[in-house]
């Protein structure tokens, strides 16, 4: 049950605890084509073949992209800015547009992290104030606020469309259920603040790092931690690859790349300090690459390409036949040195009419969808990005690629601190008359929740609408 209160002025949450709560096999799963088989979660903080194969099948399931997008910023002056991203055919190139929808201060004190769940419905917010928000960006309502953690919020990420992780400075990472924002799970583990934390593509398990220096593994499907390994350093990012098979760890200048098994594959030193990191995989093309934003206003793009003349590299006894090396730069951020990339997120999209478009026209590689790229920056701009325009690898390659934006809007001087990506509309030939399964979300959301406040919104400048407006330790 959610409980409101009338006399506040907004609706609220209560993260009350539920000390039977046991997070069991419903926990976290995927809709339809799952597999039901478990990872063999080991001590050495492993993943078993069966889980990179899971992970792999729900890469690959054919889910309707979207359309349309939204753009989601947080800012350190506690203003939420909402963006409607959609794209054209003029002269047979791709044309980005964004439109304002909504900047409204969300909380009252400056925004940490945000996240949007899977179709887009749920957007989270989380502050300094310690309280995440909870908003259903589709009815334009605020749902109300989980009070549960005793600490700034450090993350927020929905694995699924059914549940929502968050970390905080309390050293706690929580997991709610979106369908009554009941908390299933508190995780206790770490010694101190909590910096980053991340769930494998098959859902089954957790990587958190923290202030303790700790790198440490939880079994969602338990809801508890199987294993932990110390770092040496603090890491303020961890991030799982797309397809489950190895992970990397950020920590000021230097990135880790691991395999499942805590073998250390790759050691990255960036010229500049970090603040994000994300691994993205190329459209029809094999292999994976890992965006790197830093402190010196660009994104850069590492692939993992052969050493040059077939040599290995020997570390630890390990021959190794790979090295990341900068293959593109992203850029479009002022080039002052007070400003930094702070976040960035990307989103899978349809394109519009993809038999009027050729590589030749536009100089794209991928004409039926793309992967869009969001960045925010402490110059007070969002830049969205077509990663299709990432060539293919070339080892012999000397230059560096540069990837301009295809579509920006200054907040003129806000100082943002995170992004997140939504799905909008999606490209459906419903032929049954069925109601697809949006649909069917949002009238049961609708069914569900009669109330609600609108959310008190600041026009913006007539393009948009102007809104109104317990825990149980893991063993």
């Amino acid at each position: 049950m959610v409980a409101k209160s009338r006399s506040a002025a907004i609706t609220t949450l209560e993260a009350r605890p539920t000390k039977k709560a046991r997070i069991g096999d419903n926990v976290l799963r995927k809709p339809k084509n799952r597999v039901t088989k478990t990872i063999n979660v080991e001590p050495d903080v492993s993943v078993s073949s069966k889980g990179k194969q899971k992970a792999k099948q729900t890469l690959a399931s054919s889910s309707p992209l979207p359309s349309t997008f939204k753009v989601v910023a947080g800012s350190y002056e506690k203003l939420l800015y909402g963006l409607e991203g959609s794209t054209s055919i003029e002269n047979d190139v791709v044309k980005f547009h964004l439109k304002p929808i909504f900047i409204f201060p969300a909380h009252v004190s400056c925004i940490k992290a945000v996240a949007a769940s899977p179709g887009g419905k749920w957007l989270a917010t989380g502050s300094a104030d310690e309280i995440v928000k909870v908003w259903d960006l589709k009815r334009k309502k605020e749902i109300g606020g989980l009070m549960h953690h005793e600490g700034s919020i450090t993350a927020l990420l929905f694995p699924s469309r059914s549940h929502l992780v968050s970390a905080s400075e309390d050293g706690t990472i929580g997991i709610f259920h979106a369908r009554d924002w009941s908390v299933l799970r508190n995780l206790r583990g770490h010694r101190g603040r909590v910096n980053g934390v991340d769930v494998h593509p098959s859902g089954k398990v957790a990587l958190s790092v923290g202030k303790d220096r700790m790198l440490r593994m939880w079994d969602m499907m338990r809801g508890r931690g199987v294993s932990s390994v110390k770092l040496g350093k603090e890491g303020e990012i961890v991030r799982w690859s797309t397809d489950g098979e190895m992970f990397a760890v950020q920590s000021g200048k230097e990135i880790d790349i691991y395999s499942t098994d805590m073998s250390l594959l790759h050691s990255i030193t960036h010229p500049s300090r970090l603040h994000d990191i994300k691994f993205y995989n190329r459209n029809n093309q094999e292999g994976q690459v890992l965006l790197a934003s830093a402190e010196d206003k660009k994104i850069s793009v590492y692939d993992f390409l052969p050493l040059p003349n077939g040599t290995d590299s020997a570390e630890n006894g390990k021959s190794k036949k790979y090295s990341p090396r900068i293959i593109a730069e992203i850029v479009g951020h002022e080039n002052r040195r007070v400003f930094l990339i702070k976040a960035m997120q990307t989103l899978n999209i349809s394109l519009p009419s993809p038999t009027l478009l050729t590589p030749s026209s536009d100089n794209r590689i991928h004409c039926h969808s793309t992967t869009i790229l969001s960045t925010v920056s402490s110059d007070g701009k969002i830049n969205v990005y077509d990663l299709g325009y990432l060539s293919r690898s070339n080892t012999e390659q000397s230059t560096t690629q540069t990837i301009q934006p295809v579509a920006t809007y200054d907040t003129k001087g806000t100082r943002l601190t995170c992004v997140t990506l939504g799905e909008g509309d999606m490209v459906i030939d419903n032929i049954t008359g069925k109601r697809s399964r949006e649909e069917e979300d949002e009238v049961s959301s609708d069914k569900d929740d009669e109330g609600g406040d609108d959310w008190g919104g600041v026009e913006v400048e007539n393009e948009g609408e102007e809104w109104e407006g317990s825990e149980e330790e893991s063993e």
